[in-house]
C-alpha cells in the first residue's frame, strides 16, 4: 500500500502508521497565532508544513487579549493574499481555545515556529498544556530558515511604524498594507 495510493503525503502516511490509523485519507494541520502580520517567517513554517502534511490551516486568532495593528478581517484578507499559490493551505480564524479549534477541524496536528529557546520553552509549556486537553493532537515543533530566526510581527511592526523598510520579511502585499496602515497611526 503506497502513499499514492491512499493519496496522503509521505509523512502524512508515516503519522498516520504510527497511530494506527491505516484508512484515514488526510492528515490535517492547525498552525495557530495572531499573524499580526504574517512574515515570511511564518509563510517559510507554513510552505515547509504544506509539503508533510496533505492540508494545513492558518488558523488567525481574534486576539483579545492583544491590541493588534491589523483587524481580524485584516489579517486574513493578508494572508489569503501571500498564501493563494498554495492549494493545501487554508486561512481561518477561531476563537477560544486553540484545541477546540485544532478538533472541530478535524486537525491531528498542531504546528508551532520555535525561533530561539525562550520560544521553546513558552511553546513547550503550550503543547504539554494541550495535550492534556487535547491529546489526539500531536504538536510538532519548526525552526524557519535561519535568515528568519530573529524576525517577529512585533519587530516588524515597530520597523514599520518608525518609517523602515520591511519588504525583505513579508511579502509585498503586507508590505503595502504596513505602509498604508502605518501613514493613518
Amino acid at each position: 500500500m503506497g502513499c499514492k495510493a491512499h493519496g496522503i503525503s509521505i509523512a502524512g502516511w508515516i503519522f498516520l502508521k504510527k497511530r494506527g490509523h491505516w484508512m484515514s485519507k488526510t492528515v490535517k494541520a492547525v498552525y495557530p497565532g495572531t499573524f499580526d502580520p504574517l512574515t515570511l517567517g511564518h509563510e517559510n513554517i507554513l510552505v515547509r508544513s504544506s509539503r508533510m502534511f496533505d492540508h494545513v490551516i492558518l488558523a488567525v486568532a481574534q486576539a483579545h487579549h492583544k491590541k493588534t495593528l491589523f483587524t481580524l478581517a485584516e489579517r486574513i484578507e493578508l494572508a489569503q493574499m501571500a498564501l493563494k499559490d498554495h492549494a493545501n493551505i487554508e486561512v481561518m480564524s477561531f476563537e477560544g481555545l486553540v484545541k477546540d479549534f485544532a478538533l472541530e477541524q478535524g486537525a491531528t496536528v498542531m504546528i508551532r515556529g520555535v525561533r530561539s529557546m525562550t520560544d521553546f520553552d513558552y511553546e513547550s509549556q503550550l503543547a504539554g498544556m494541550n495535550r492534556l486537553l487535547a491529546p489526539e493532537v500531536e504538536t510538532v515543533f519548526l525552526n524557519p530558515e535561519a535568515q528568519f530566526l530573529s524576525l517577529s510581527s512585533t519587530l516588524i511592526r515597530e520597523i514599520a511604524s518608525l518609517g523602515g523598510q520591511v519588504g525583505a520579511w513579508v511579502s509585498p502585499c503586507v508590505e503595502t498594507a504596513l505602509k498604508e496602515k502605518c501613514k493613518r497611526s
